[in-house]
């Protein structure tokens, strides 16, 4: 019985399309097709229900499944262990982050990052939604929040805040901005998800709260377009310092309440690495993760985080 049909069933199982699988994998669907077939006539037995829209499990290829599935992941470690003797990392490293976080964060490294080791191949999927690390295949993942939920290793690669910042052209034309309360006075660029769109949290030097009720004619889905948006003059914006501390370093952005911290959520989050739970952690993997602490952020200690 032939690995790579084990490794395509298993992977049509997590995706319930052939055409995805043959995507993913750079083959033909007729190909996935086949190598289905040749596995269930292996067996003597049908594993899949196939139907226009999509392929499901019969009730001997969800038993079949849950006993292979295991086995192949195993089979995958040791081949990633016994590559792994080697010190040079090597093979496709799938990495996901989001858009704006990829584009402006990840996207700048990858030319140190091939130079550094030239038989690693990535595959950046930069997505805006949470993506399933099992069901996309994906090695590592960079996620924005407070913390991490769920069956999977999290190490906090560094911290983030945001600041309320403004062009300087803006801040010449519009009325004053001494106070967080003096928002009220302006059309605010805003992320279009809630709280964000609706009130912004300040915190003093002395550790007072004040929420601020802001509003906007601009509601953009991006960090990246509310940022182009603040560059632009069109209002003050509430953005993450990961994005803006090149600009404001330049000028081009004006931090406008130095002396306080902000937040439309919690005060306390920032980017995490993140990958699947498992006892072996290819070379790869490592390299990837040791090459962002040093390029992004501090050397966390590595937790897990159970459902």
């Amino acid at each position: 019985m032939d690995l790579a049909d084990l490794e395509i069933f298993v992977a049509v199982a997590r995706r319930g399309n052939f055409a995805a699988v043959a995507k993913e994998r750079d083959l033909d669907p007729s190909s996935v097709s086949r190598s289905m077939a040749k596995l269930e006539a292996a067996l003597g037995l049908r594993l899949l229900q196939r139907t226009t829209r999509r392929v499901t499990l019969t009730e001997a290829g969800e038993i079949y499944l849950a006993r292979v599935e295991p086995l192949v992941e195993e089979l995958g470690v040791a081949q990633e262990a016994a590559a792994g003797t080697n010190d040079a990392p090597r093979g496709t490293l799938r990495l996901t982050a989001s858009v704006t976080f990829g584009q402006m964060r990840i996207v700048p490294l990858l030319g140190e990052l091939s130079t550094l080791y030239p038989n690693l191949k990535i595959e950046c999927v930069f997505s805006d939604a949470v993506v399933d690390l099992i069901a996309e295949r994906i090695d590592l993942a960079i996620r924005l929040a407070p913390t991490i939920e769920g069956d999977l290793i999290a190490a906090k690669l560094m911290d983030t805040h945001y600041r309320v910042v403004a062009s300087a052209s803006y801040l010449a034309a519009h009325p004053r901005l001494t106070r967080p309360s003096d928002l009220s006075a302006h059309r605010c660029v805003l992320f279009n998800l809630r709280p964000f769109r609706t009130r912004w949290i300040f915190r003093s030097s002395a550790g007072r709260l004040e929420e601020v009720a802001v509003e906007g004619n601009l509601l953009l889905s991006t960090a990246s377009a509310i940022r182009d948006a603040a560059l632009a003059g069109l209002g003050p914006a509430l953005l993450p310092d990961w994005l803006i501390t090149p600009d404001m370093g330049a000028g081009r952005l004006v931090d406008v309440f130095p002396t306080y911290s902000v937040t439309a959520t919690t005060f306390d989050t920032g980017a995490w690495l993140v990958y699947p739970s498992r006892a072996y952690l290819p070379n790869k993997v490592r390299v990837m993760i040791d090459f962002l602490k040093v390029r992004l952020g501090s050397a966390p200690k590595i937790r897990s985080r159970r459902r």
